[in-house]
């Protein structure tokens, strides 16, 4: 049960990054339709239970070290290429956004230009991403407790304190600018985006998980957990929208309006958790290119850092808005196949064991 937590937690945070313990993804995605955001949520919390269990069920079956070892067997060589180089450039699309992210974080809360924050995240990937698998696991799923906790009483306190009607604060949250303009389609694309974001990572963790049933529960509750975090931080944002309509960062200022104190340990949770998915990001992509640990590793890692550095001062909340739906769009591929592929080894799960069956009888 420990080592499924463990997992779980991992699973959370990678996909939980800038964005989303920003509060920033929730905004555009969930909160901008007002009432059927809600719905939203729960359908989100449904797909992201399914594709975690899907993923970490097949990174242990395949022992898989990297992305491509799974992404080619199942995909085939033409289609497999293709996902591989969809992956490649989320993976590092998001690290910038990651690293922006940062800047904002420090920039928002203490007032820092945002080089300093984004500066001093590149240096801790950089430090941290030469770790083994196990170890990332458990840095990644360390701090993920702090966030949930954090969520659960900004969500309360918000509730509580909110000073509009239910809907005053529907239109209000109707007036903001959604990433994608319908509100289904925008739970598929923020799933599938997600999905590509932490497919690379959650593979590898779970090649690292030699029991596979231990492996799918992981998935199985990290997507539940993503998915209670989802809706926490839809009622939390909505019920301040007048408030925090307009900034980079809803949570952490919802956090710092009550109380400065909380306010700093918030940014600290929310830098941390942006370290969490930078780190998965760059040891991913490091992975597939070169041996872990090897020097061309080290090579790749630092190179791309820099490189995303420089491309993330195009602003934190212009890159989430555009760059996160055509990515989203462009995982609908990885999402269909990861369907397809579930059902495809449950089947065969069933006949193995009407075989098993058989000849025990």
């Amino acid at each position: 049960m420990k080592k499924v937590l463990q997992m779980a937690s991992a699973f959370i945070g990678i996909i939980i990054g800038a964005g989303f313990a920003s509060g920033q993804e929730i905004l555009q995605y969930f909160v901008s339709f007002g009432y059927m955001g809600i719905v939203a949520a729960i359908l989100a919390s449904t797909l992201f239970s399914f594709m975690g269990m899907t993923l970490t069920r097949l990174g242990s079956k395949m022992h898989a070290t990297s992305h491509s070892d799974v992404i080619y067997q199942i995909s085939g060589r033409f289609l497999g290429k293709i996902i591989d180089y969809i992956l490649i450039f989320a993976l590092f699309g998001f690290g910038v956004v990651m690293i922006a992210g940062s800047g904002s974080t420090l920039h928002q809360q203490f007032g820092f230009t945002p080089i300093v924050g984004s500066g001093l995240m590149l240096i801790l990937i950089m430090l941290s991403v030469m770790s083994n698998v196990d170890r990332i696991v458990k840095v990644i799923g360390s701090i993920t407790p702090f966030l949930i906790v954090s969520v659960i009483f900004l969500s309360i306190y918000s509730f509580v304190t909110k000073d509009l009607s239910f809907s005053e604060l529907h239109e209000l949250s109707m007036t903001q600018k959604p990433a994608v303009s319908n509100w289904l389609i925008s739970t598929l694309n923020y799933v599938s985006m997600n999905i590509v974001l932490g497919a690379s990572m959650t593979i590898v963790m779970g090649g690292d998980e030699g029991n596979e049933k231990t492996a799918t529960l992981g998935g199985l509750v990290g997507g539940l957990g993503i998915g209670f975090l989802i809706i926490m931080s839809y009622f939390t944002i909505f019920s301040k929208i007048n408030v925090v309509g307009q900034v980079d960062m809803p949570l952490l200022k919802i956090a710092d309006d009550l109380s400065p104190i909380l306010g700093i340990v918030y940014s600290i949770i929310l830098y941390g958790m942006i370290f969490n998915t930078a780190v998965s990001l760059f040891y991913s992509l490091g992975a597939r290119f070169a041996d872990i640990g090897s020097t061309k590793f080290k090579w790749i890692v630092n190179f791309l850092g820099i490189a995303a550095l420089g491309l993330s001062f195009a602003g934190f909340t212009d890159l989430v808005s555009l760059f996160y739906p055509i990515i989203g769009y462009m995982g609908f591929i990885l999402f269909v196949i990861l369907a397809f592929l579930w059902f495809r080894m449950s089947a065969a799960s069933e006949i193995d064991n009407k075989i098993i069956d058989k000849n025990g009888s």
